[in-house]
Parts: structure tokens; sequence; C-alpha cells
């Protein structure tokens, strides 16, 4: 009886989980069609409001100085932009190469700032620290490996002012600049094309809801101070003032044409502890939005909370419950050959296999909408529709996808025994960066 809870349990989660996929898909899907043929032009802004850009830079020193001048060579007025460069506690020469960047003669009277930072805080810490300095009507932030494209500052800012009183944030997409480095980053690559130009278009589109990603975005210098700032060593500082502007009952909205070009993992070690802080920071804004299910919170509020609650806890447990049963089975057959006594622990009858086809059906469908996604993902990127990625798609189905599974339940685990033992769980590790 316990077992055949657990697998109706499983079935019924993992089949609802498909049917918010399929259904996010065809929410991007109509985006894309809408959005596709139309002609964009860069015509002048009714006005040009000044803008804070600032740049937390912990040991960045390799790509810092592409980073400053992506930045200030930006299609935007150079004297409605105030720059704050933050070399945050740097033991290497991050602080010296901003300087070898900014000797340039072309950025000679540019409103620049390079403050070498000794406080707490990580990321949050440097932003609340440019919240005060800052005189911009918007705050903008990227990334110290985040290259912006010309227009990128542009795109966000005409989105922001067609309607500066509902979009307090407007975010941009980002890409990966090293994506044909080795199998890692191809994959990378296909996660990012996926989450930015299928889940945040579609959510956009059919719900309005954005969300701040950690670069390429910009948002209102007084709304920040009227909330209170970043939380300081918060792992995922994004995540966690979008939960706050969804509470306002303000936006955030999409510049799907705003792109900022960014340095991902190239080494295993590196991709799985950023891929861990970012998912113990997701478990960590979860678990502290999670009452908003239950309270008189918006509506854009508690669907967002149901969304990541899904996303990190349910449907992780069902995938993971799904994977135990098929295996569990796989075992009992092959043992039967040897004592044919024995019965598969988890069917609905004493001698049937019916679970295992329906389980089998279910990867066949996940598999099939896996690659779906990432095959209507690549097609609104020029030049990357190709079979080859398609290959890739299936590769990194049974190989790259299925490391969320480990991170995720390390996270859990590990937020669990932050909790228990008192212990501070908001460590950072570095993520290595490379030339090129």
């Amino acid at each position: 009886m316990v077992q055949e809870i657990l697998m109706i349990i499983t079935l019924v989660s993992i089949w609802i989980s498909l049917f918010m996929s399929i259904f996010t898909l065809g929410g991007a899907t109509d985006f894309w069609l809408k959005h596709s043929a139309k002609v964009i032009k860069i015509t002048p802004l009714a006005r040009y409001p000044l803008i804070t850009i600032v740049v937390p830079a912990h040991n960045e020193d390799v790509v810092i100085a592409q980073t400053t001048r992506a930045i200030l060579d930006m299609n935007y007025p150079a004297d409605r932009m105030e720059l704050l460069l933050f070399a945050d506690n740097c033991a290497d020469n991050t602080a010296a190469e901003m300087r070898r960047a900014l000797d340039d003669p072309r950025y000679r009277d540019r409103n620049v700032r390079i403050i070498e930072r000794t406080g707490s805080g990580g990321k949050a810490g440097a932003l609340n620290d440019a919240l005060k300095m800052a005189h911009g009507e918007y705050i903008g932030v990227y990334d110290a490996d985040a290259m912006p494209e010309t227009n990128a500052l542009y795109f966000l800012v005409r989105k922001a002012l067609e309607n500066p009183e509902r979009y307090v944030a407007v975010f941009g997409r980002n890409k990966t600049r090293n994506a044909q480095q080795n199998f890692l980053t191809r994959c990378i690559n296909q996660e990012i094309v996926v989450t930015q130009r299928i889940q945040h278009c579609a959510i956009w589109h059919l719900f309005k809801i954005g969300r701040i990603p950690g670069t390429n975005f910009i948002i209102q210098r007084q709304f920040v101070q009227e909330i209170g700032g970043w939380r300081n060593g918060a792992l995922t500082e994004d995540t966690d003032i979008s939960f706050k502007i969804m509470q306002s009952g303000k936006l955030i909205a999409l510049a799907y044409n705003s792109e900022a070009f960014q340095q991902e993992p190239e080494r295993l070690h590196d991709y799985y502890f950023q891929r861990l802080r970012w998912a113990k920071g997701n478990y960590q804004v979860v678990i502290h939005n999670f009452h908003h299910l239950f309270d008189h919170s918006n509506w854009r509020v508690k669907l967002e909370t149901f969304y990541y609650s899904c996303t990190f806890f349910w449907f992780n447990a069902a995938i993971v419950l799904s994977d135990i049963i098929f295996l569990a089975n796989v075992g009992f057959i092959i043992a039967r050959f040897f004592n044919p006594a024995l019965l598969i622990p988890f069917t609905f009858g004493e001698s049937n296999i019916l679970i295992m086809q329906v389980l089998l059906l279910n990867w066949l469908m996940m598999i099939v909408l896996y690659i779906l996604q990432i095959s209507i993902a690549m097609a609104t990127q020029f030049g990357q529709a190709t079979t080859g990625q398609i290959w890739l798609a299936l590769a990194s189905y049974f190989t790259y996808s299925q490391l969320f599974i480990v991170v995720s339940i390390h996270a859990v685990c590990s937020v669990c025994l932050d909790a228990l033992l008192g212990r501070n769980g908001n460590v950072w590790v570095k993520t290595k960066r490379f030339n090129d």
C-alpha cells in the first residue's frame, strides 16, 4: 500500500511538472512568434536619466579591464552615466587593472570612481555601499565578467521609460561568451538560452513576472532605498530583491534586446560550487518567502513562490523518487533470474511491471520535452539552431542535467545542516576566470 501511494504521488508530480513545462514553452513560442519579425530601430529617447552603473569585483583582475571598457563604450550619453568600480576585498591586481583601463585617453573625462572596499556582506554589501554613493535615478549592475553589448543600457532604459511608475526594475539577458570552450560550457550555454529565451520570456509574456538576474539590469535608486537595500550576505541577492519588488506590487520588466556576454565556468569543480551557491540561495529565498502562499500577498508573489517551491522541492523530490523506483525495479528484475521467488517492490500488482512501463514513458516524454525546449530556444538565436545542438542536448540530458539533481540534494542537506548547527552557510567559492 505504501509503495503504491509513493508511486501515484511520484507519477502525478512528474505529469504536473511536464504540463507546467509545456505551458511555459507555449507561452515562449507565442512571445517569439509576435516579436521575432519586429524590426528594432535605435531612436533617440525622450530623456536620458542619469544611470549609476555598479561593478562589484572580487579578485577579477583577469576580466575587469575588458568589462570596464565595454561599459564605457556603451551607446549612452557619457554625461548621463556614473560608473562605480568596486575592488571588493581583493588580494590580486583588480584595482590596478581598473586603473589601467581608465588610462585610455578616451575615458579621461568620464565620471568613474574606483573604490577599494574592505567591508563585509559580499556582493550585496558592495551594492549597499554603492547605494550610499550613487547619484543616478537608476542603478545598473554588471558583474565583473559581464561585457554588455553596445546598446544594452539603451534598451534597458527605453523599457523603463515605457512605464516608470510600474517598471521599477528592468532586466536584459546574458549570453555565454566562452560557449565553445568545451563540453561543459556548451551545455551551460544551452541551459542559459533556455532559461532566458523560454522561461523568462514566457512568464513575462503570460504573467508580467520578471526576475532580476545577477547582471545586466537597472533598478530605481529611490525604490531600493525605500525597501532597505540588498540583504547583506545573501547568496542570491538577485532573487531576494525580486521577491521584495513583487511584494510591493511593482513590476520587473523584460528588455529582451538588451544583452551582456558573461564568462561561464570551464571546470567542473568551479561549475559545481557556483551552482551549489545558487541552489542554496534559492532554497533560502523559498523558505523565507514560503509563508506568502498562505497570507494576503498579491497573486504574482504567490505564483512565483509556488513555482520556486515546485521546482526546487516538489519536482526534484519526484524525479529522485522516480529514479529510485525505476532502478529498484530493474535491480529486482535482474535478481529474479537467480531467485524467481523475489517480488518486484514497486508495481500495481504482484507480478505485473506496469509501473516500469509508465516510468519509461515518463522518461521518454521528459527527454523529448528537454530537446524540444532547447531546439526552440536555439531557433530564437541567429545561427544556433543546428543538428549539432540537438545531439548535444541529448548528450547533456544524461550527463549535465542529471548533475543538477546532485547539486539540489547537496544544497538541501547543506541548508538543513546550516540551520541545525548554526553555521554560516553564506560562504562563496570563487569562480575561476580565464583570458578570452
